[in-house]
């Protein structure tokens, strides 16, 4: 493991230069992250600094349909076991195979057969996540809770792995040895990136930038210098952007630069982690686990959570919308940018072959709400801390201050202005400790 000093003068004792091969390794891992949109020059920092995605070339998605009542019908894939590749890692001559053993079917793959030859999936965690009633909050709402925590086999859980099931796959496609990615000090995507890449025989390089640190933080901070992930520690957003090119060159191995990731894993590809939980959620609810949602709550911190919650919620002929609390002011993450970044997940399932119904989505299916994001990212806030001792106290659900104690701040307080009717709504935990 390597730990960079502090500050961008921390990562080459100056100012990154605009050398030709830095800007060779930038071009190379721009036009090799353009499938899925990840790169976006700056998206990993800056979603606003892409307004139109990676996707090009793509062949045009319908906009529009009418959804059927009820749920998909399933459709047996085609008999068949996945290849296996497998990549040398750099730290000894042992083979570590790329795929894992398929222990289950992803439902994508399911509905859409073609999909299980172009869109590779790597399974990391054993689904579907529990539903059950969320009692002893005293919520006018009947609410539910959708349990990502215990999501993930390895070292860390939650959303990220979701994410990470579609992407490490393509990582090895391309032959990449190492992920690129940023995140703040604390960052949950970034351990759960090095944690589950290290896995596969890939190397992760993550820069870092300030918020506030408290115990949690700390403890993240312990778990990504144990896990094996090269950090750097540029400060601040303007210095990270500015570091870019420089990290791509540094982590280019022959031809090949990293694969470049964007904060969270929200990227399209990345988004289709929650098109599946979506899926998931309306098998759930064709299975009489819970009733059909008018609202799914969820912490917002990158957008493809919410993104592909929204997206596989149509595809799955449910009308439940998703309310997207907003903790990250670092990204623009309104209501149209998630729509966008749905949209863009949408193209590519239809890239890799999937006939897919026409789908009608817009800003009132995925509403984000930024009156619970306090003073900024991973900033405490009261409310938060409230909801954090009374989920602790009176429903037995460990959450966390900068995602998950805002949202289940926000349900409450939506459900006190009756804001969210009286519909059954659904809270999805997203925190997943070790």
């Amino acid at each position: 493991m390597t730990t960079a000093t502090s500050g961008l003068s921390g990562l080459t004792g100056r100012d990154p230069p605009a050398s030709a091969a830095g800007a060779a390794g930038l071009a190379a891992g721009e036009e090799a992250a353009a499938e899925e949109g990840a790169f976006e020059r700056v998206v990993a920092v800056d979603a606003s600094a892409a307004e139109t995605g990676g996707l090009t070339g793509l062949p045009a998605c319908p906009t529009v349909w009418q959804v059927p009542s009820g749920t998909l019908a399933r459709t047996r894939p085609p008999p068949g076991s996945w290849p296996t590749r497998c990549r040398r890692g750099r730290r000894s001559d042992r083979r570590v195979p790329y795929r894992a053993s398929m222990t289950r079917r992803p439902l994508l793959h399911e509905y859409w057969p073609v999909l299980a030859e172009t869109l590779p999936y790597l399974p990391l965690g054993d689904g579907p996540t529990p539903v059950r009633p969320l009692d002893g909050l005293g919520l006018r709402s009947p609410v539910w809770l959708k349990d990502e925590s215990g999501y993930g086999r390895g070292g860390w859980g939650g959303n990220k792995v979701r994410k990470l099931e579609w992407l490490l796959p393509q990582a090895g496609r391309r032959g990449a040895r190492t992920i690129l990615s940023v995140g703040g000090l604390g960052t949950n995507w970034g351990l759960a990136a090095a944690l589950y890449a290290r896995e596969q025989g890939l190397d992760v390089a993550l820069a870092l930038v300030d918020h506030p640190v408290d115990d949690h933080v700390r403890a993240q901070l312990r778990r990504l210098r144990a896990s094996g992930a090269v950090l750097y520690f540029p400060r601040t957003k303007r210095r990270l952007v500015l570091s870019l090119p420089w990290l791509v060159a540094r982590h280019t191995h022959g031809l090949t630069p990293p694969y470049v990731l964007p904060a969270g894993g929200s990227s399209p590809l990345g988004t289709l982690g929650y098109v599946e939980c979506a899926l998931e959620l309306a098998d759930q609810v064709a299975g009489g686990l819970l009733p059909e949602p008018g609202w799914i709550v969820t912490p917002v911190g990158s957008g493809g959570t919410a993104a592909g919650l929204a997206l596989g919620l149509r595809l799955a002929g449910l009308r439940t919308r998703v309310r997207g609390i907003v903790v990250n002011d670092t990204l623009r993450l309104d209501s149209a940018k998630l729509v966008g970044l749905a949209g863009r997940s949408r193209q590519l399932i239809c890239a890799r072959g999937a006939d897919l119904p026409r789908t009608a989505l817009g800003p009132a299916d995925v509403v984000s709400e930024y009156g619970w994001l306090g003073a900024g990212y991973a900033h405490p806030t009261e409310a938060g801390a409230r909801a954090l001792h009374r989920a602790a106290t009176e429903a037995g659900l460990e959450l966390e201050s900068t995602y998950t104690a805002k949202a289940l701040a926000a349900l409450v307080d939506l459900d006190a202005a009756g804001s969210l009717g009286r519909e059954p709504v659904v809270f999805l935990n997203t925190f997943g400790p070790r």
